[in-house]
């Protein structure tokens, strides 16, 4: 147990629990920031971010500012003088006097291998863009998006069934190992942080619920790219006769068929796109639970067009 070191931890998903749990048992943490409980769902009930749960499991303070230059947020900062911040997908930039607070500054579990994907949606843009490989990073926080010098990294390999949601754990997994690993090394001063090349930086942008409408003049292999990136958020789905059909597994396979062209291909489900079809190996009809796209024929009469 690292007692002497005091932190404050800033995050709000699913994303950053691996971390806090972590950190918890190795050091003293005076204090954790998350994100305001807000509505959601179809009741539009009151609902908390995770961390805000595994903290008050843990007996830990937590602040839930609207945004971090409230001043009550900065003087509640001030008050717990972290000597450390570490951040997990907290959803919020850090101003100016929150990284120049802790004398060791702010650190951030980022799910990419910076400067690669630098931005809200690291995951899925790797998976979007076909890479072999992804990973995390530990960075020394700056004023810019991701842009910080690296103090660790650890790659893993992108399986070719890996989504959105599988990556999500795995990385969230090996953020909170690397961090725990790291923090010890960094603290002492034996890991010294790297400044990033920004030549090779790329960007993930935040995605939008819209972003899952599959566009079937993409090529066959970039629509199964984007179902598995969107697998579980924000969802793959196309327009089925006025409703929606989601798409929860699909893959490419060669093929001619007009781009949009709905077919059957030894009897499973599936559309024209360019290049090639997408076989539809999941989908889950409006109000209906997921199904395999062979069942989905059997009530699916007028699919072919």
């Amino acid at each position: 147990m690292h007692l002497m070191t005091r932190i404050v931890f800033m995050g709000s998903p699913d994303f950053a629990a691996p971390s806090l749990q972590a950190l918890a048992r190795h050091y003293h943490i005076v204090g954790v920031v998350t994100q305001p409980d807000r509505q959601a769902g179809r009741g539009r009930e009151m609902k908390s971010p995770p961390i805000k749960k595994l903290a008050l499991e843990l007996g830990l303070p937590i602040i839930q500012p609207e945004k971090l230059r409230d001043p009550s947020a900065m003087d509640q900062l001030r008050l717990w003088a972290p000597d450390l911040i570490v951040v997990a997908a907290f959803g919020q930039i850090l101003r100016p006097e929150v990284l120049a607070l802790p004398p060791r500054g702010c650190v951030n579990v980022h799910a990419s291998l910076l400067p690669r994907w630098r931005g809200a949606a690291p995951i899925q843009a790797a998976l979007l863009a076909g890479d072999s490989q992804t990973g995390v990073t530990i960075m020394l926080m700056d004023k810019g998006v991701d842009t910080g010098a690296i103090i660790s990294q650890s790659a893993i390999p992108i399986e070719t069934d890996d989504t959105g949601g599988s990556l999500f754990e795995k990385l969230s997994r090996l953020g909170a190992d690397l961090l725990i690993e790291t923090l010890p090394r960094y603290i002492s001063g034996e890991l010294r942080p790297q400044p990033q090349n920004d030549s090779e930086a790329t960007y993930a942008p935040m995605l939008k619920k819209e972003d899952g409408l599959l566009d079937f003049t993409l090529s066959a292999g970039e629509l199964a790219r984007r179902v598995r990136a969107f697998n579980p958020w924000p969802g793959a789905f196309m327009n089925f006769d006025g409703t929606l059909l989601k798409i929860h597994r699909a893959h490419a396979e060669a093929g001619e068929a007009s781009v949009g062209r709905r077919l059957i291909v030894r009897g499973q489900a599936a559309v024209g796109a360019r290049g090639g079809v997408l076989i539809l190996d999941e989908v889950q009809p409006a109000g209906k639970k997921p199904m395999s796209g062979t069942s989905f024929l059997s009530g699916a009469r007028n699919w072919e067009s």
